[in-house]
Parts: structure tokens; C-alpha cells; sequence
């Protein structure tokens, strides 16, 4: 039987193609780039966009960079936006199909952009996703089919010649592979028309997903701009945009992009109230007794007051992700600084940007004019960040805020002036603002440029009009300025200067200029602890300076992140290092006590069996007086948490920090929550707050010593009960 010829080349065809994919599929992939090193190596980089080697992540600023592979990636934002320049690889032979990136940055085609160039030529391109203010810096998967260029020479050239908004490129991982890269369609601005009809739209998030952009626009105005880990299939929370003030129209919820497969958009909906709360305060890590928002970031506390019988707490709030972004001030209120409830959402970004940091006051006198009659106004002063300004808000019920409608009220100092904290001054009959304002100081040569970081403060009759006044050096965000009394004697009042660290320096104040009486001195002990603040307007007959920080303990895998400390008593005592500050927690705590252990005094000796096997408990408020002989190790673990003591020593886990005793006593109280320790030693002189999550069974508390004796004057150990009243 004769076979056609068309036949045989068929088959030719076929069985060559098969043996070719049979070898293709026996080739590994080739990672060509990976950006790990310090500097370019045999890449070539022209201009000044890409500086000497690859960028660490993100560079100063720069929005967060996520996505890339490693530590290290290619970033053209090297000098901001304005710069430009190329880099371009040294010449390979193209011998996989495929040529697989991540890339991000601008979208501008010819100009931020990565080109694969053959004999000189550009014969594939990719661009980053955005060329509209917001965006992501988010890399992306891409590649390129380069089948019909196997075999040839080429280049790989990135490129930066674009200035302005998103100028500039990022590129990791180039890799040369035959399995064709799991690229994503992307959807450029996708949007949805919903009716405000209810109150709220519940909107999904997946915690780690990319970051988008949405922005809510009711007759063609944006009404809100936020991004967020946007769920594109099962979300593992829900976040909460109240819509009440646009009740009856329509809005347009747009995406910067999504993929095609996403089901983020058509998964918004709306509801009268938030949605999948089920279990809520009761999470697995929910602190029990130190506040952190129902969902969503927490960080600085602002705007401390008392005001109309309640405590309010402002706060650094993400409302639509559990990192840090999309500041806005939350807002919570007490009656007895341990039972909190949260209120809506208290001051949103606007077209100033993003609501940073600030404080509060009550402006009894009426200054500002923004109270009414019998009602003085709860004002806040906060920095809005976009455009580097500090501005006010007022209530007179202490529920709805209104922006004053001539804002800003504090012009742009420098790129850096934030935190703005507020105090009346009764000797001066003014208003004082504490403001860190940054600089900065022109490079020497060989060295990069310094920061000298300052705290301005300014004055004001009214809370609208403010003079700069004077300035300290040293002293980095969220200052906070208050007077103590030294061992309690009003006769021996002292200011206090501190600020983000809670380092602080004690001195005189005039109203216009603080004159330190000390170097600067040590604050907290501990870790996680960051920009506190003191309450104002707390009532005379209390007289106490209370203060809450930012404790920094996270929450993985739940729907919120981060929590504040107990509120905490500050008192100025004499001490042989000179005045110092010291931390308790508020006597209010003591209302949670639900059970005790007690001991009564008695000799601990090594060996000696546990006095406290029968505490124990998830909350503990644990406190000791125990007099150590030399030499020996007082040794306390609470949940599996192991906190010794020895000459002066005290150490929770690896961290050691400086304790002394008070006439030979240990005075240390141990609070214990789900994801967080708070110490206390030498009279709350040593306060070392401490992030740590125990082991959710292990509830004991064990008292022994080692090397000496000790003598235990008391020691209790109180279970508390969640601050939570969950029916």
C-alpha cells in the first residue's frame, strides 16, 4: 500500500512536535534575575532611577511594595518620580518558550516599562498596571511567548523615562521557563451600581490578597477612596463602609483592577448592620481586656478627653484591612476607662488625605466659637497627611463631627510636621501645640542626608490662629507636653516633654518655652509600645494624668490587628537617678477581679513546691512582694511565660531590662492577656509592656527561686474577667 506524502509529512510533523514537547518538558526552568545581591553585577544602569543595586522593598516615599520575590527587587523610584534612567541585562540566548516576571509600577508604554530587545529591536513589552493617582505598588505576574525567538541573542532593558505621578517601574524574577506562566487578565477600572437603601455595604476581604484601590462615587462626586485586601472568591472577613448619609441614591463602586475570574464587586452588599459578627470579642486572640477595634488596624491613640461623663478614645483606624493604611479616627468611649463600646467611625480621609494623628480637647471658654449655647465643643486637632496640614473638628455631643469648614488652621511647616498635641495653659490664657516638625539637613559629602527631628510649639487664642512660638531638638512624633507634681506636691510642679518612644525629659514650660531640668530619659522597658498619649480634661476632684500607648501586639489570622494598653497611672517620683516617671495600671482594673489567690507571708526556699499551684486562670493580674536574699533568682511564669528576677535584672522570655529594688523588696504586678504581658517592677519606675501569645491551655502560674532564699511578703494572684459584656 503506497502512504500519500502529505501523510508522511504529517506524521513527520507530528512525531517531531511530540519529540520536541518531550524535550521541552525534560528542560528545567532558568532563573535568569533575582536581584538578591547589593549591587547590579553585569547589569548596566544608566541614569539615576535605579540608583547603585536593587532596592530593599520599599524606598522613602514610596508606597508599601509587595509581591516581589526575596529581599530585593528592581525599583526605579530611586530619587522619587522625577528621576529617570535604564537598566539593561547582558546579553543571553533565548532556549525556554517562555519568559516569566513580576512587574509593577507605572503603566506608561515606552516609559515605565520592561522590553525584551532582539538584534536592537523591541520585539516584546510589559508595563506596570497603573497611570492614575492611587494605585498599588503591588507586583504582578507576567510573561511573554517567545517560542519563534528561540535560538537568538538578546537583552532585557528596564525602562524609566516617565516624571510625574507613577513614574517609575518595578521588576523581580525573571525566570525562562517552557510552562506557560498562570497569567491573570486584568480588569482596568471594573465598577458596580448599588442603592444605598440600607445603612451599611459589607464589603469582603481576604487577609494577604493584593491590595486595591476602590473608590464610592454618588452623582458623579467620590465620596470615599480606600484600598484593601479585596476578597476575589471566599472572603475571610468582612469590612464596613457606613453609606447612611447618601440614603436613596446610587453608588459606584469602582476598582482600580481585578482580575476576571474575581467576584469581588458582585460579593459587596448592602445590609443594616455589619455583616458575619458572629463570635465576635470572643476570637481566639481578641485581647480580653485591652481595647482593639471590632475590625480592622489599630494603631496611635488620639484625641484622649473626658468629656460629657465619658472617656473617648480616638484612634489610628483601617477599617478595610488588618495592616496599616486608609487612616482614619476611630472612636470609643467608657464610663470607667475599662468597659469600652465603639462608636462609628469619627473623621474620614478627605481632600486633604488620610486623618493622621492628634488630640482633643474641651473648649470650655467657647475660643474657638464652635460650641453653642451651654455647650462647649469637644474640638479635635488632627494632621491630615496628604497634604502635610494640621485641621479641626468639632462636636458638641461627642458623637458627629464636623471638619471646620476653613481648614487647614496649621499650614505646611515641612514635609515631615505631624501629631499635633493640644493643651489649655491657664497662666497664659492660651492654647499650646506640640507638633513634631522634621527636617531634612543638608548632606555632607560621602554621607547620606540627616534627620533632625524637632518639636515646634506653637500658641493660639482660639484654636484656629497659631504663632510658632519655640522649638526642642531630639524628640521624634507623636509628642505629647503635661505637668506632674514631683512625689505629689503641687509645690513642686514639673512639665514633662515626651513623645512617640515615650522617652521623655522633665522641665519648666512658659507657655511658650519648654527648658529642660534633665537629659533625656528612658521611657518604657519593653517592646510594642509606641506614641501614648494622656487624657485631657480629666475632672479636678480625679486630678490623676492617665495615659494609653499603642501596643503593638499583633493578632494573626483574626479580622482585627494590634491593641492599646491599659490605661495607666503616670506619677514624677523621687528616685536616686533624679525624677523619674512612673506607670501603674488604673485602680479601675480591679473591677474585673472575678476570684483571688492569696498568700500569706512566708519563706520560699529552692525546692519548696509551688505556693501558687492552685491560681490559675487566661486573665491574671499577678502581684508580688518578695524580699530576695544575695545572689539569689526569683523565678515567676505565668501561662507558660517565664519572667525571672536577679540583681537588679528582671527578664520576660529573652528580653532583659534594668529593675531595682525598693528598700529590698521585688514589687512586680504581671498582667497576662491572650496576645499581650504587661510588668510592672520598683513602683512602676520599670514598666515593660511585652507582646506574647501563650499557649491558649495553659493557664498555670508557678512561684519558685534559686541560689538564695526569698521572703515572701505577699503575692496574689487575681483572675480577671473579660471587659467585654457579651450576653
Amino acid at each position: 500500500m503506497r502512504i500519500s506524502p502529505f501523510i508522511v509529512a504529517a506524521l513527520f510533523t507530528l512525531f517531531a512536535s511530540a519529540a520536541l514537547c518531550a524535550d521541552r518538558a525534560d528542560r528545567s526552568d532558568l532563573l535568569f534575575a533575582d536581584f538578591e545581591a547589593e549591587n547590579w553585577g553585569q547589569w548596566k544602569a544608566d541614569g539615576q532611577a535605579f540608583g547603585d543595586g536593587p532596592a530593599e522593598g520599599t524606598l522613602p516615599g514610596q508606597m508599601p511594595v509587595n509581591g516581589y520575590a526575596g529581599k530585593r527587587l528592581v525599583n526605579s523610584f530611586h530619587g522619587g518620580d522625577r528621576t529617570i534612567g535604564t537598566l539593561t541585562s547582558p546579553e543571553f540566548r533565548i532556549e525556554r518558550r517562555y519568559i516569566s516576571f513580576l512587574i509593577g509600577g507605572g503603566g506608561f508604554e515606552g516609559k515605565t516599562c520592561m522590553n525584551l530587545l532582539v538584534d536592537g529591536r523591541t520585539v516584546r513589552t510589559a508595563t506596570g498596571p497603573n497611570l492614575k493617582p492611587g494605585g498599588s505598588e503591588d507586583l504582578e505576574r507576567f510573561g511573554w511567548d517567545v517560542a519563534d525567538l528561540e535560538g537568538k541573542t538578546a537583552r532585557i532593558q528596564v525602562v524609566d523615562n516617565a516624571t510625574g505621578g507613577w513614574g517609575h517601574i518595578n521588576v523581580d524574577h525573571i525566570v525562562f521557563t517552557d510552562i506557560k506562566p498562570a497569567l491573570q487578565t486584568m480588569q482596568r477600572d471594573p465598577s458596580r451600581t448599588i442603592a444605598a437603601d440600607r445603612k451599611f455595604l459589607c464589603i469582603p476581604v481576604k487577609n494577604g490578597a493584593k491590595i486595591r484601590k476602590v473608590k464610592v462615587e454618588v452623582d458623579g462626586e467620590e465620596v470615599r477612596q480606600f484600598t484593601i485586601e479585596a476578597a476575589d472568591g471566599q472572603p475571610d472577613w468582612w469590612a464596613t463602609l457606613d453609606v447612611s448619609a447618601w440614603a436613596g441614591k446610587s453608588l459606584k463602586i469602582t476598582a482600580d483592577q481585578l482580575p476576571e475570574s474575581s467576584k469581588f464587586l458582585t460579593a459587596i452588599e448592602s445590609a443594616d448592620a455589619p455583616k458575619a459578627m458572629d463570635g465576635l470579642y470572643r476570637e481566639p486572640l481578641r485581647p480580653q481586656f485591652h481595647f482593639s477595634p471590632m475590625r480592622g488596624w489599630i494603631n496611635d491613640p488620639n484625641g484622649l478627653c473626658y468629656f460629657n461623663g465619658e472617656y473617648h478614645l480616638f484612634f489610628q483606624l483601617n477599617p478595610y484591612g488588618t495592616k496599616w493604611g486608609n487612616m482614619h479616627w476611630g472612636h470609643a468611649i467608657s464610663k470607667d476607662l475599662i468597659h469600652w463600646s465603639e462608636l462609628p467611625i469619627a473623621l474620614y480621609p478627605d481632600r486633604f488625605g488620610p486623618m493622621f494623628s492628634g488630640s482633643a480637647v474641651v473648649d470650655w471658654k467657647n475660643t474657638s466659637g464652635l460650641g453653642a449655647a451651654g455647650k462647649p465643643p469637644l474640638v479635635l486637632i488632627y494632621t491630615a497627611a496628604g497634604a502635610n496640614v494640621q485641621c479641626i473638628a468639632s462636636s458638641t455631643d461627642g458623637r458627629s463631627f464636623a471638619k471646620y469648614d476653613q481648614n487647614p488652621v496649621v499650614k505646611t511647616i515641612t514635609g515631615g510636621n505631624r501629631d499635633p498635641k493640644v493643651i489649655w495653659h491657664e497662666p497664659t490664657h492660651k492654647w499650646v501645640m506640640a507638633l513634631y516638625v522634621g527636617f531634612d539637613e543638608p548632606a555632607k559629602p560621602g554621607q547620606k542626608k540627616a534627620r533632625r527631628d524637632t518639636i515646634h510649639f506653637l500658641s493660639s487664642p482660639d484654636l484656629k490662629s497659631w504663632t510658632v512660638e519655640s522649638q526642642i531638638d531630639g524628640f521624634f512624633e507623636c509628642p505629647d507636653l503635661f505637668p506632674l507634681a514631683l512625689d505629689g506636691d503641687p509645690k513642686k510642679t514639673k512639665w514633662i516633654l515626651t513623645a512617640a518612644s515615650s522617652d521623655y525629659m522633665v522641665g519648666s514650660f512658659d507657655g511658650k518655652t519648654f527648658t529642660p531640668e534633665t537629659q533625656k530619659k528612658k521611657g518604657h522597658r519593653g517592646q510594642g509600645f509606641y506614641a501614648a498619649q494622656t487624657f485631657s480634661d480629666i475632672p479636678a476632684p480625679d486630678g490623676r494624668r492617665i495615659q494609653i500607648g499603642w501596643f503593638q501586639a499583633p493578632a494573626p489570622g483574626m479580622a482585627f490587628n494590634q491593641a492599646m494598653t491599659v490605661p495607666l497611672e503616670l506619677k514624677l517620683v523621687s528616685t536616686p537617678e533624679g525624677p523619674l516617671l512612673s506607670w501603674l495600671p488604673v485602680k479601675e482594673l480591679e473591677a474585673l477581679r472575678a476570684d483571688s489567690t492569696k498568700l500569706a507571708p512566708t519563706d520560699l526556699k529552692p525546692g519548696d513546691p509551688n505556693p501558687l499551684a492552685a491560681a490559675t486562670g487566661e486573665l491574671l493580674d499577678t502581684r508580688l512582694d518578695i524580699q530576695p536574699s544575695a545572689n539569689s533568682e526569683i523565678e515567676l511564669i505565668v501561662r507558660g511565660v517565664k519572667i525571672t528576677y536577679c540583681e537588679n535584672e528582671l527578664q520576660i522570655k529573652n528580653h532583659k531590662t534594668w529593675a531595682p529594688l525598693i528598700d529590698g523588696h521585688l514589687l512586680l504586678t504581671v498582667l497576662a492577656d491572650r496576645n499581650c504581658f504587661e510588668l510592672f517592677a520598683a513602683g512602676g519606675v520599670v514598666y515593660v509592656p511585652f507582646p506574647v501569645i501563650p499557649k491558649a491551655d495553659e493557664k498555670s502560674v508557678n512561684l519558685k527561686v534559686s541560689g538564695g532564699s526569698a521572703k515572701i511578703h505577699s503575692a496574689e494572684v487575681h483572675r480577671l474577667k473579660s471587659a467585654f459584656i457579651i450576653p
